[in-house]
């Protein structure tokens, strides 16, 4: 596992900045008390544990999911009642967390992202002097697909447990429910990383 700074550089901070923006206090600006911005968090039931207080005065987290209950399949209901059953994952075109589904729905819908994927995952082999939290070089190689080979021939044509799992939950809801891995993105988070609403994370299998 190499260095994981995904959340706190492409969601934690950039939000941090913009709620800073909101209340016109901009960075390095000091926020007065008792002004701040009520911030909702898409939490289900699934990942209950993640719910967390806000690191700052100025942010306080709201959780509307969990106050109604709403499981990850309550959500793919409500969506699909609205006509909105396709909305897909949210997560980096590059995440090492997906799973094989979502490998072949870039493939096989998105040629330019594909080949946009493939490029990135032979650009990492060697990571860099950064590669893991320590700062150290890595031992082995880098690779997007778990498998640990180049992307351009991973076996993502494979259905994982984990997707077949995910089928079975139920017939009607299997197509439009979230494949890949369970430790993958959610709106606000890494799921791979028990700390991930207040510390980065990134992931890549070496």
């Amino acid at each position: 596992m190499t260095r994981r700074q995904c959340t706190g550089e492409y969601k934690i901070k950039p939000i941090k900045q913009k709620v800073r923006e909101l209340l016109g206090f901009p960075y390095p600006a000091r926020i007065p008390k008792g002004v701040f911005v009520e911030q909702w968090v898409g939490i289900s039931t699934d990942e209950f544990h993640r719910a967390k207080d806000a690191d700052v005065k100025y942010m306080r987290n709201r959780h509307p999911l969990l106050d109604m209950s709403w499981s990850r399949v309550d959500c793919v209901r409500y969506l699909t009642s609205l006509g909105l059953a396709d909305t897909p994952k949210s997560s980096c075109l590059g995440c090492p967390f997906h799973g094989n589904a979502q490998w072949r729905h870039i493939r096989d819908n998105s040629p330019s992202e594909w080949a946009d994927v493939v490029e990135f995952d032979a650009a990492i082999r060697q990571g860099n002097a950064r590669a893991n939290a320590s700062g150290s070089r890595l031992l082995g190689e880098a690779f997007l697909h778990r498998s640990r080979v180049p992307l351009s021939q991973a076996p993502i044509d494979h259905v994982t447990a984990a997707e077949r799992a995910a089928l079975r939950i139920s017939a009607g809801e299997a197509d439009v429910l979230e494949n890949g891995v369970e430790d993958g993105c959610s709106p606000w988070a890494c799921r791979g990383d028990a700390n991930a609403l207040t510390q980065g994370d990134f992931g890549l299998a070496t």
